[in-house]
């Protein structure tokens, strides 16, 4: 179970402008260590590409180990996360290398 948070990998909190539910869940679940966060939260900051280092590993081992705590939106919401995340992370490291 991953100990660090997202504030760990990302730093502190910095408060936006605005304020949506988004924010919200973000903020509130920022310092949590991700080992900790509900599937719903680990789903938003794989969507969000935050600490993606961390959280990939800890939704695919939640995968792995058929980890469900019913919170999550819909069925397989974790599971897609964690694909568009794998999927940003590789167009990103694509493109570093092209550019490089």
């Amino acid at each position: 179970m991953e100990g660090r948070s997202v504030a760990d990998v990302e730093g502190p909190w910095v408060e936006p402008d605005f304020n949506s539910s988004l924010i919200e869940r973000c903020r509130k679940n920022w310092s949590i260590p991700v080992g900790k966060l509900s599937n719903y939260a680990l789903a938003t900051f794989l969507r969000q590409k935050f600490a993606l280092d961390i959280v990939i590993p800890e939704g695919q081992r939640r995968l792995q180990a058929n980890f469900v705590d019913d919170t999550e939106l819909y069925d397989d919401e974790l599971a897609n996360a964690v694909q568009e995340a794998l999927k940003a992370r590789a167009n990103t490291s694509f493109e570093r290398t092209r550019e490089g």
